[in-house]
């Protein structure tokens, strides 16, 4: 089911995004770490390509523990959606997996699980944070993460590729 769209929210949108046909409901999202894109699929084909997506600090490899600055590597889930976060919008991934965190364990570290795909930061407006800055999630610009809202259900899979 779709998500809806915050009261006013699409008052603060720059009219161009406001007026965007809205996204149709997605199967899947699969990012890419190195190409800094997500690819949002909908009736098994991509319907948009969103670039220039900001990651954490050391985005190269996958998350190994809380506070690595890297972003997870590998299959999850959208499992719960924050209209309340500190950023415009966030969508829960279900990291850590059974094997992240026993990973993670075993080198005696917590795996961390504060992992989101959000907007920019709440009262910031305009042009998106350059580079890569956030603490291992995923981030796009405030338009951009309003449209996934809308098309994200809960249970969605995420592939997260190096």
């Amino acid at each position: 089911m779709r998500r809806a769209v915050l009261p006013g929210l699409a008052l603060l949108l720059p009219a161009a995004a406001a007026a965007q046909q809205p996204l149709p409901v997605l199967d899947r999202i699969v990012v890419h770490k190195a190409a800094r894109t997500m690819n949002l699929i909908a009736g098994g084909r991509v319907v948009a390509v969103y670039d220039h997506i900001a990651l954490g600090p050391d985005p190269h490899g996958p998350k190994r523990y809380r506070g690595d600055g890297r972003t997870p590597e590998g299959s999850y889930v959208i499992d719960a959606g924050n209209p309340a976060s500190a950023y415009r919008l966030s969508l829960h991934i279900s990291y850590p997996s059974p094997a992240d965190s026993a990973r993670a364990e075993a080198a005696g570290r917590d795996p961390g699980g504060a992992i989101f795909i959000h907007g920019q930061p709440n009262g910031r407006e305009g042009k998106p944070l350059p580079g890569d800055w956030t603490d291992g999630c995923i981030a796009l610009s405030n338009p951009r993460m309003v449209a996934l809202w809308q098309a994200t259900a809960d249970g969605t899979p995420i592939d997260i590729l190096p």
